[in-house]
């Protein structure tokens, strides 16, 4: 088992692969959420590989720690862009006024967490071996927002993207981007008593997608912001499928 901790392009990276003799036909690069460290998603690998039918030693798992130190937080507390969470979730809440004005917000330094995720996508790429369209880009709540932001800007479509608690930002620039991903699968999850990001952004941002052409595999859960075992059980299959296509 290789269990790395490196540099990929701007970001520091957990990469994760079963058996590092065998040249991986997939990567899996996914993003931790707002307040989270860069080994908060870590242990979905070895979930995720005992989920992959024996073929998990083809898939290279890449884990960025988000480049902004959040002080006062405890721990190694990152975030990808700065968020007054308490402000958010008032907004979110608010009703449709404050919601629709949540969804049309684009962060200020989104631009720069998209640029040093690409740079990592890319280093992923060259260090693997794979092209874009065998790297699946996914993250939780933040992180997801982010991966999203990503998938949908890239000259190169990714094998699939996952959004995991994730909810609807930019949506004048997604939704003018969003169709040239046409036929792209999206695994999403969202609970529908999440008390950060309400479900009916999560729905927006289902349907958005699927407007413009994605296929998404929404998945619904009695529960908050967090991620179901539902949710990595479809992750796998998902990664099955991807593996199937490159044999």
């Amino acid at each position: 088992m290789v269990d790395v901790a490196t540099r990929l392009g701007p970001l520091e990276v957990k990469v994760i692969q079963k058996e590092p003799s065998v040249r991986p036909e997939l990567a899996v690069v996914l993003c931790h959420g707002f307040g989270a460290s860069g080994e908060d998603l870590v242990p979905l690998a070895q979930e995720l590989m005992a989920r992959t039918a024996g073929r998990g030693d083809k898939v290279r798992f890449i884990f960025p720690a988000a480049p902004l130190a959040m002080v006062g937080f405890g721990g190694d507390a990152r975030a990808w862009w700065p968020i007054d969470l308490e402000a958010t979730i008032k907004a979110r809440a608010s009703g449709p006024a404050g919601r629709a004005a949540m969804r049309a917000h684009v962060p200020e330094r989104l631009l720069s967490a998209r640029r040093q995720l690409a740079g990592c996508v890319e280093a992923v790429c060259q260090t693997s071996g794979l092209p874009m369209g065998r790297v699946v880009l996914g993250g939780f709540s933040q992180g997801a927002m982010l991966a999203t932001d990503l998938t949908l800007r890239q000259d190169e479509a990714p094998a699939a993207l996952v959004v995991l608690s994730g909810t609807l930002i930019a949506e004048a620039e997604w939704r003018a981007r969003a169709p040239r991903r046409k036929g792209l699968p999206v695994l999403q999850s969202h609970g529908r008593e999440d008390p950060i990001l309400p479900f009916q952004d999560a729905v927006a941002l289902q349907g958005l997608l699927e407007e413009a052409g994605l296929v998404v595999d929404f998945l619904p859960f009695e529960g908050g912001h967090t991620i179901p075992e539902e949710a990595l059980h479809r992750l796998g299959r998902l990664l099955v499928g991807l593996l199937d296509k490159a044999s």
